[in-house]
């Protein structure tokens, strides 16, 4: 996976273009990044300001991770104008790095989603000590640590030495694998328990805002493990046994294009399950960019 040859092209004689422009398979790149980074942009960017824009979804808890993972997701789009665009390596050794702060964006949405689906588990199974306990400065505040988290996480690894940075890197995917399990058993358990409590709850607004909920979840933590999953396996083979597949740079690794894709899947997957958030994207966005559109 890693071409003999290097890239040649850079802007301004700085930072080398992410190919060299050699045959077909480079411009394929290229345009892929681009179009991949603006349709990332122009489907998590609406979402994010149509839940800001509208207090009836930022009342909801469900809406405040969605909103969490949404902005996530558009600075991952903006990222990929440099991570894919660019000659950049951001694993060891770095090249034209950006300290790992861009691809840590993704680790975001990993803690989001797994407290998102303890919310969903609780408010579906235990509906009167989620309404006691659970409150919308809670989800908040879960959300703000989410982010907190990762950035503290990260500053200590940019800080220490490059031996022990390797060691808190090591033991960081050892943590992320826990959590994936945890995914794991937390969707099975939503699907078998969750959707059998929700059958029992008589017809109303509540139950269909809860089967709603409990289908857009399950649908974004499994199309997350799917795209997550041989970038996990890859780095598990390679710190075990050494082999592994390796990629010249960012844009090239085809691991971290499909986590990437992650940034595209999850909005896409809001806005096709939940009627509400459709309703206000074209109130809010699409509306007023296409006011035919609006009115029809």
């Amino acid at each position: 996976m890693l071409p003999s040859n290097t890239t040649e092209s850079a802007v301004g004689g700085g930072i080398p273009l992410s190919v060299a422009f050699d045959g077909p398979a480079d411009y394929f790149i290229f345009i892929f990044q681009i179009l991949f980074a603006t349709t990332t942009v122009l489907v998590a960017g609406p979402v994010v300001v149509t839940i800001l824009a509208t207090r009836a979804l930022r009342l909801q808890n469900r809406f405040l991770f969605m909103l969490s993972t949404s902005i996530c997701d558009t600075l991952v789009g903006f990222s990929v104008y440099y991570l894919g665009l660019f000659d950049v390596h951001e694993e060891h050794p770095s090249r034209n790095g950006t300290y790992n702060i861009l691809p840590s964006l993704l680790g975001i949405n990993i803690l989001t989603f797994m407290f998102a689906q303890f919310d969903r588990y609780f408010a579906v199974c235990h509906p009167y000590a989620y309404s006691r306990f659970i409150s919308r400065r809670l989800v908040v505040g879960v959300n703000v640590c989410c982010w907190l988290y990762n950035f503290a996480h990260l500053a200590v690894r940019n800080l220490l030495p490059p031996s022990k940075a390797f060691q808190l890197y090591v033991s960081s995917i050892i943590f992320l694998q826990i959590i994936v399990v945890t995914k794991v058993v937390m969707t099975v358990k939503l699907y078998v328990v969750a959707r059998v409590q929700v059958e029992r709850e008589p017809p109303g607004a509540e139950k269909e805002s809860k089967k709603e909920s409990l289908k857009i979840l399950i649908f974004v933590v499994v199309s997350f493990l799917a795209l997550w999953g041989p970038s996990f396996v890859n780095i598990i083979v390679r710190f075990g046994s050494g082999g592994g597949l390796r990629f010249r740079n960012d844009a090239t690794n085809v691991f971290a294009i499909m986590a990437r894709f992650n940034a595209v899947c999850t909005p896409s997957v809001y806005i096709w399950g939940s009627p509400a958030l459709r309703e206000g994207l074209v109130r809010t966005v699409w509306g007023r960019v296409c006011p035919r559109c609006h009115k029809r």
